[in-house]
């Protein structure tokens, strides 16, 4: 049975809010799949044990935080799931785990998508994938391509597909989660709107060929602000650009890193304090 690659992280004296957020944001580039918030503190699963171990010995130079090497068996996590993740409605989608799927279910949903829970990526549930969830409603969506960046779970592909979408793609750059997303594309019976390719934004522009009337984005907000200008590239004139994965102390420096980058913003959603901002290409 597979086991994820994990740190436990735990502050040895009284740690803020904000002293967890820049230690989130320098672990950005370190290939993180998951951060699952603990009692005392946090645990940060990766994509591979050399990817842990090279964020270990970043972690360990800092002062009153205690860095520990965990493996967590993929039993444990599904255990939980099935104590703790149930349906979800947003707006006309419900999102269930195969376990709650049940006729009476169905026939209460407008849009039902079937997500099988995977320690490394999202189930949906996540105030970011809903307010995402939000947005995407709102657009008009027959005829349209669309792209999903860092896909995961591959939830928000499935959900352009399920609204009218011609086309989604889903990218990303850990295999696992192309893996978990194509699993549940599958369960979807979506496979002929929905294609799913291992890459990162720096090489998705050449990859994918033409450009894209939507893309989805729900990332952090370090990265977000680290690639606001690769969305660019992949959008279509008149395109709509959906982000979140970011909290409101953040909002300005994202939203502020999509202006320098040519976006403007036409609104945000927000859900507890997460953020969703929904942009387009700024006239010139």
């Amino acid at each position: 049975m597979r086991s994820y690659p994990a740190i436990a992280l735990t502050w040895t004296a009284a740690g803020d809010a904000d002293r967890q957020d820049l230690l989130l944001a320098e672990l950005d580039g370190l290939r993180i799949t998951a951060v699952e918030d603990q009692d005392d503190g946090l645990r940060v699963f990766f994509q591979t044990a050399d990817d842990r171990d090279a964020a270990l010995r970043h972690l360990c130079t800092i002062s009153d935080l205690a860095a520990t090497a965990a493996e967590v068996p993929d039993e444990d996590w599904a255990a939980r799931s099935q104590a703790l993740i149930g349906p979800i409605t947003v707006g006309r989608i419900t999102i269930t785990p195969p376990w709650s799927l049940t006729p009476e279910l169905l026939a209460q949903s407008d849009i039902t998508i079937v997500i099988q829970p995977s320690m490394g990526f999202g189930t949906g549930h996540h105030q970011s994938t809903r307010l995402c969830l939000r947005w995407l409603q709102t657009l008009a969506l027959g005829d349209a391509t669309v792209l999903d960046a860092g896909t995961g779970s591959g939830v928000l592909a499935i959900a352009a597909a399920k609204l009218g979408a011609a086309r989604a793609v889903g990218i990303d750059v850990d295999p696992d989660a192309i893996e978990s997303a194509r699993e549940n594309v599958g369960l979807n019976d979506v496979g002929d709107r929905v294609a799913l390719s291992e890459h990162g934004l720096s090489d998705a522009a050449s990859a994918l060929g033409p450009t894209f009337d939507v893309i989805l984005a729900n990332l952090t907000g370090g990265l977000l602000c680290r690639d606001a200008g690769a969305f660019l590239r992949l959008a279509s004139p008149n395109a709509r650009l959906i982000v979140s994965g970011f909290e409101r102390h953040e909002r300005a420096q994202v939203s502020g890193a999509f202006a320098d980058a040519g976006w403007l913003t036409l609104g945000d959603v927000t859900e507890d304090s997460w953020v969703a901002l929904l942009l387009s290409p700024a006239p010139r």
